[in-house]
C-alpha cells in the first residue's frame, strides 16, 4: 500500500506536549450501492478507528512498534458492514504511543519523532464496479480530544463529557515529516484477551482496593451507567499489597499507572486506548465500587495456545501457570521485561532465554518473525553490526557491553528455535546477514586472543552476588554465547552452501573453542569463578562430551547438592536439563520441589501468580527486596519471565516432547518421572499434530500413555525404546 506513503496528516498544533491525543474526523457521503468497502490505515503513533461509532478491527496499540526510522506496518479491515447510503463518519484517534511518547527507562520522549501522525485510505466498490477513494489528505477536520492525557507509562486521564460533543477545532494538515521507506503489513498483533473480573474488594478508610487474583498486563473498563453523572473516578494499579492493605507501587519508578476518568451524560463503555499496566490489585477512589462498576481486560499478541500442562501436585500446576501468565504479560507486541514499570521494552535477553518455553505454550512464529524484523531493521543504523539489548532499537547501543552479551545473542538462538519448532528454515535464512554482521562484530572484538575479555553482565542476577562481581567475572558466561553463535553459524553456512563462510566460522569456532577451555577451565574440571551459571553455560555450548566435560559436569553437580539452586537470567534453563542429561533425575525434580529461597516454589508459596524477576523480589520476613541498580533506581518487578524458562523442562523432560527433526516431523518421547508429581498429563500441538503424554504411578508400576500424529521413538525410564508409527501408544514399567 505504498499510496499511504503520500497521505500522513498531522495537527496543525505542532508544539509537542507530552501525552498529547489528537482526534480526526472525515465525513463520507455514499450515493450508491456498495459492493466492498476495505479501510488501509498507519500510522507515526498508535490509533483507533471507529466507524460510525463503532470500532474498526480489533488490534490493540495499531499500527503496532516498529524500527521507525526504516520500518511500518499497516492494517487492511474489511468494513462493508460498517458503511451505509448517506453520511458516514470515519473517527480516528492518534496517540502517541512509543514513536513520540515517553518511553525507555531512561524516560525519553521523541525517541523517533516530535509530531505524531497518520494515514489511511477508505476504498469503496460500488454495485456498478467503480472504485472511489476516500484519503485521510481529503477533507479531513480535527476534534477536540476528551484526552487531557494519554502515555503507557502514567496512563490516561480522559473527559467523557469532552468526547459527546464533537467540537470541531481546526483542518488535518498534511504530515511533513520523515517517513519509513518500508511498508508493510502486520505479521502479528495485540489484541483484547481474557475477561478478569474482580476476585475480591478490600475497603480501606483512604480507598476500595479490588483484587483480580491474578497478576497481568492489560486494562480496566469503566461502565458509566453505574456511576453518577459528572462522577471522577481515579484507578491505581499495583502488582502487591504490603500488609494486606496498602498498594505497593514503588517499583514502578516513575511510572503513574494510573486512569482518572470523568463521566459525561453518554454511556459507552470506557477501556483506554492508549496505555495497558502489569497489575492484581487496583486503588479505586472518588466514587464508591458497586458491583459490575469495574472489570480488567487482558492484553497481549494474537497467538494460537498450543501447549497444556496439568498434574495432581498443586505448586507444580501453580509454577506452570506463572511462566504461563508471564508469557502473557510480556509477549505485548516485543518480548518485553515487564509491563509494570517505566520500562515494558523489547528485550532480546529476555526474549531468547524464554524462547523454547515461549514456543511451547503459543505458537509463537509470527511473533517473532516480527521481533526479527526489528533486529534487522535495528541493525542497520549502525557501523559496527551490534544488536541492541532492546529491540526495536531506541538510541545507541555500543559496543562497550559488546551489546550485553546473552542479550544480542538472540539473532542466532531464536532463529535456531524457529527452525525446530517450526520445521522451515526461512527464518534463517533471512537472518544470515544479520547474524553474520553480528558474529564479525564478535570476531572483531575478541581479536587475537578469540575471547571477549572485557566487563559483561554474565548470568544477570545470579544469587548472592552484585552486579559489580558478575560484570567482572562473566567471561565463563559471556563467551559460551560467542561459541553458540559460532555453531550455529557455521553450520547454517553449511546448510546453505556457502564453503568460505562455513570454513571461516568453523576455524574460528574451534579457535574460540579452544581459549575458552584454555582460559576458564582447570585440568580437574574447575569452571573460572567456581559459580553455578559458569559450569552450566560451559556444558550447554562449549564443551564436547568427554572426560573434561565429565569432570565439569561432576563439580556442577556438587555446587548443585550444596547449594541448590543458584542461577540468573540465562544459566537458569539449562539448569535441570542437565541435571536430567548427567543421570540425576531425582536431583533434578528436588531442585525443581525445593521451597527454600532461591528457588521457584518459594515464590509460589508466597503468592506469586507470575514470574519475579528477582529469586528474593519479596523476603522472607515479607518485605520487597528494593534493591536499587544505578540511576535506574527499584528494580524489582513481580511479573518478569526469564526464570520461567522453566517451562521448558515441563514440555521437554517431565512430558518429554521433543523434536527428532526440525518442525517434529519425527518425533522424540522420552519422559522423567517423580512420584512427588501425581498423575501427569499434556500436549503440544505442533505443524504435524498434536502430541499428548501422560503418564501416572500405580503401586509399583508406572503406565505412560502417547499420542504422537507421526512416527516418534519412545523412550521410558527403564532403558526400553520403542520405534513406534502415529497413534496411541501405552506402556507400563516397574517402578525400581
Amino acid at each position: 500500500m505504498e499510496d499511504l506513503k503520500q497521505c500522513f496528516i498531522s495537527s496543525t498544533d505542532r508544539e509537542y506536549v507530552e501525552g498529547k491525543v489528537n482526534l480526526f474526523q472525515q465525513k463520507i457521503v455514499v450515493e450508491k450501492e456498495v459492493l466492498s468497502a476495505n479501510l488501509y490505515i498507519t500510522a507515526l503513533g498508535i490509533y483507533e478507528a471507529e466507524l460510525n461509532s463503532e470500532k474498526v478491527g480489533d488490534q490493540v496499540f495499531a499500527p503496532g512498534y516498529t524500527y521507525y526510522p526504516r520500518d511500518l506496518s499497516y492494517q487492511s479491515y474489511t468494513v462493508t458492514d460498517k458503511i451505509h447510503r448517506g453520511e458516514n463518519t470515519l473517527k480516528v484517534y492518534l496517540g502517541q504511543g512509543w514513536y513520540s511518547g515517553r518511553f525507555t527507562h531512561e524516560n525519553k520522549t521523541q525517541i523517533y519523532g516530535d509530531q505524531s501522525a497518520v494515514s489511511w485510505i477508505l476504498e469503496i466498490e460500488y454495485a456498478d464496479h467503480e472504485i472511489e477513494a476516500f484519503k485521510s489528505i481529503q477533507g479531513v477536520t480535527e476534534l477536540r480530544s476528551p484526552y487531557k492525557y494519554a502515555g503507557f507509562y502514567d496512563g490516561e486521564i480522559f473527559d467523557a463529557d469532552v468526547a459527546e460533543k464533537d467540537e470541531v477545532i481546526g483542518q488535518a494538515i498534511n504530515f511533513e515529516g520523515k517517513v519509513p521507506d518500508h511498508l508493510s503489513e502486520t505479521i502479528s498483533k495485540v489484541i483484547l484477551q481474557e475477561t478478569m473480573p474482580v476476585k475480591e474488594i478490600i475497603r480501606t478508610e483512604q480507598a476500595t482496593i479490588l483484587d483480580f487474583g491474578q497478576n497481568f498486563a492489560g486494562v480496566v473498563e469503566i461502565d458509566p451507567n453505574l456511576l453518577p453523572e459528572n462522577a471522577i473516578v481515579k484507578l491505581r494499579h499495583g502488582e502487591i499489597l504490603l500488609d494486606g492493605n496498602t498498594l505497593y507501587t514503588d517499583n514502578l519508578r516513575a511510572a503513574k499507572a494510573e486512569i482518572i476518568y470523568q463521566r459525561g451524560s453518554a454511556s459507552k463503555l470506557y477501556r483506554p486506548r492508549f496505555t495497558y499496566m502489569g497489575f492484581r490489585y487496583v486503588e479505586l477512589s472518588g466514587v464508591d465500587y458497586v458491583e459490575g462498576l469495574i472489570q480488567a481486560k487482558a492484553i497481549y499478541n494474537d497467538m494460537e495456545r498450543t501447549g497444556k500442562f496439568s498434574c495432581d501436585n498443586k505448586l507444580v500446576e501453580r509454577l506452570y501457570e506463572n511462566q504461563l501468565w508471564g508469557q502473557k504479560s510480556n509477549y505485548v507486541e516485543v518480548p518485553t521485561d515487564c509491563p509494570q514499570r517505566d520500562e515494558r521494552m523489547g528485550y532480546t535477553g529476555d526474549g531468547q532465554a524464554y524462547a523454547w518455553t515461549g514456543s511451547y505454550n503459543f505458537d509463537t512464529e509470527r511473533f517473532f518473525e516480527k521481533f526479527l524484523k526489528d533486529i534487522r531493521y535495528s541493525q542497520m543504523d549502525n557501523s559496527e553490526g551490534y544488536v541492541a539489548p532492546t529491540v526495536p532499537a531506541s538510541g545507541p547501543a555500543g559496543v562497550g557491553f559488546l551489546s550485553m552479551l546473552g542479550w544480542g545473542n538472540a539473532v542466532t538462538i531464536i532463529p535456531e528455535m524457529l527452525y525446530w519448532q517450526y520445521g522451515t528454515m526461512d527464518h534463517l535464512i533471512r537472518q544470515y546477514e544479520s547474524i553474520k554482521k553480528f558474529v564479525e562484530l564478535e570476531i572483531r572484538q575478541m581479536g587475537e586472543n578469540h575471547l571477549w575479555l572485557g566487563a559483561n553482565l554474565g548470568d544477570w542476577l545470579m544469587p548472592g552476588k552484585d552486579i559489580q562481581w558478575m560484570a567482572m567475572n562473566n567471561g565463563p558466561v559471556s563467551n559460551s554465547f560467542i561459541v553458540n553463535d559460532l555453531t550455529i553459524l557455521s553450520k547454517l553456512a553449511g546448510k546453505l552452501r556457502k564453503p568460505e563462510d562455513e570454513k571461516l566460522y568453523t576455524e574460528q569456532l574451534e579457535k574460540t573453542r579452544s581459549a575458552y577451555i584454555e582460559k576458564y577451565i582447570s585440568c580437574d574440571g574447575v569452571v573460572e569463578g567456581d559459580y553455578q551459571g559458569a559450569y552450566i553455560m560451559a556444558l550447554r555450548y562449549v564443551l564436547p562430551k568427554g572426560d573434561l566435560y565429565e569432570k565439569v559436569m561432576a563439580n556442577f553437580i556438587k555446587d548443585v547438592e550444596k547449594n541448590g539452586l543458584n542461577t540468573g537470567f540465562f544459566a537458569t534453563e539449562f539448569l535441570l536439563p542437565l541435571l536430567i542429561e548427567s543421570g540425576r533425575t531425582k536431583l533434578a525434580f528436588d531442585t525443581l520441589l525445593d521451597e527454600a529461597c532461591p528457588g521457584w516454589m518459594y515464590q509460589v508459596l508466597n503468592g506469586a501468580t507470575t514470574i519475579w524477576e528477582r529469586w528474593d523480589a519479596l523476603k522472607e520476613d515479607g518485605t520487597v527486596n528494593d534493591t536499587k541498580v544505578g540511576d535506574a533506581g527499584n528494580m524489582v518487578s513481580f511479573n518478569h519471565y526469564a526464570f520461567g524458562s522453566v517451562g521448558e523442562f515441563y514440555y521437554q523432560y517431565i512430558l518429554g516432547i521433543n523434536p527428532l527433526l526440525p518442525g517434529y516431523k519425527k518425533i522424540r518421547l522420552k519422559p522423567y518421572t517423580d512420584p512427588r508429581l501425581g498423575k501427569v498429563t499434556g500436549s503440544y500441538t505442533a505443524r504435524t499434530g498434536t502430541i499428548k503424554s501422560a503418564w501416572e504411578y500405580q503401586g509399583n508400576q508406572i503406565t505412560f500413555s502417547f499420542e504422537t500424529p507421526v512416527a516418534a521413538v519412545i523412550e521410558l525410564p527403564d532403558g526400553s525404546k520403542h520405534e513406534v508409527e502415529k497413534g496411541i501408544h501405552t506402556y507400563q514399567i516397574e517402578n525400581n
